[in-house]
């Protein structure tokens, strides 16, 4: 099979996690699993999906890790050349744009990928960027995961939440995908990002939250 090329649907291997994130007032809370799944088979337990843009910049992987990868780093090199042009950081939702765009021009490429940020001019962002779709959104899930999380999300969310709500808010989610969906696994990743700067947290397994199901 000739480079580039693509599988037959019935010779693509399934991959899963879950990923999300979520603004408030002065920032987002960005986060991940960490199992990283071909199929019914596990091939890395402890993956961090959440990738630097900039500075102040994340996105969060799910699809093919090595296409959502590099999609990160191509999105991450650009974003250095054009901070220097400008003189200063660049918007979220110029990361956003450059996902959308190599997404868009490279279909071929299997990855669905939230981006999320800090900047001067809008403060705290989550944009999804499906295939040739950029969308803004208050919250954003993604991944296998979160077809089993999206009733909760939706009932959980309250406009207006801070910082440590989100944070909450996202680790009940994740967890409560984890619990259910085989394909996402491990332990908690969590970036929190605001003017400051960004803070990076694991919850290890014993250490998320238990519900009344377990």
């Amino acid at each position: 099979m000739q480079a580039g090329a693509q599988l037959p649907a019935t010779d693509r291997v399934s991959t899963g996690t879950t990923i999300m994130a979520v603004e408030f007032d002065g920032g987002v809370v960005i986060g991940s699993d960490s199992r990283v799944s071909a199929g019914v088979s596990v091939v890395n337990r402890v993956m961090n999906k959440l990738s630097p843009l900039h500075q102040r910049i994340y996105c969060a992987l799910s699809g093919s890790a090595a296409d959502a990868q590099a999609i990160a780093d191509i999105v991450n090199y650009q974003l250095e050349l054009h901070s220097v042009e400008l003189g200063e950081e660049p918007l979220v939702t110029a990361a956003a744009s450059l996902v959308q765009h190599i997404c868009y021009q490279h279909e071929e490429l299997l990855a669905h990928m939230i981006v999320a940020g800090w900047d001067h001019r809008n403060r705290g962002q989550v944009y999804t960027t499906l295939g040739g779709m950029i969308l803004r959104q208050p919250f954003a899930v993604g991944g296998s995961g979160s077809t089993y999380i999206y009733g909760h999300v939706d009932a959980a969310f309250r406009p207006g939440m801070g910082q440590d709500q989100c944070v909450r808010f996202v680790t009940d989610a994740i967890t409560l995908a984890v619990n259910r969906d085989g394909s996402s696994g491990g332990v908690v990743f969590l970036a929190t990002i605001t003017k400051t700067g960004t803070q990076h947290k694991v919850f290890l397994p014993s250490e998320l939250p238990h519900f009344h199901d377990e």
